[in-house]
């Protein structure tokens, strides 16, 4: 069977160098995520490409209307969910709490441009946790 990997998220922006920029300070700046080359047949797209972590990216495309009121996501696993919570928080950002699942202690914040990001840490197995098994 052929194996699937995730390969690439894309998520909007707003058009403009502007928004552009912000995506850089969020997800490069804040997040620490590292800004990669664009295909160069694709630069007058306006995208802002960035890796997380060895094979998987993350696409930035300006786009003019989008619906922040979807439950639409991706979830970065990170080291220390309480200390990007903390870092989010001290940069103005307004992390939520959802539903807890065991063993993956986990936020939700949005992005500059209304993107709902989850961010956890897989400490454990969430199977150990489940009733009746």
């Amino acid at each position: 069977m052929m194996q699937i990997v995730l390969q690439h998220v894309s998520v909007p922006r707003p058009p403009g160098e502007e928004s552009a920029e912000r995506a850089r300070q969020f997800y490069g700046g804040l997040l620490g995520l590292t800004e990669k080359p664009v295909p160069s047949t694709i630069t007058h797209l306006g995208l802002v490409w960035f890796k997380i972590g060895a094979e998987t990216e993350l696409h930035v495309f300006s786009e003019s209307d989008s619906d922040t009121a979807s439950g639409r996501h991706f979830c970065l696993n990170v080291g220390d969910v309480e200390a990007m919570r903390q870092a989010l928080t001290d940069a103005g950002y307004e992390p939520w709490n959802p539903e807890a699942i065991q063993g993956r202690p986990r936020f939700f914040c949005r992005d500059p441009f209304d993107n709902i990001v989850e961010f956890t840490q897989i400490v454990d197995d969430y199977m150990k946790f489940q009733s009746g098994d």
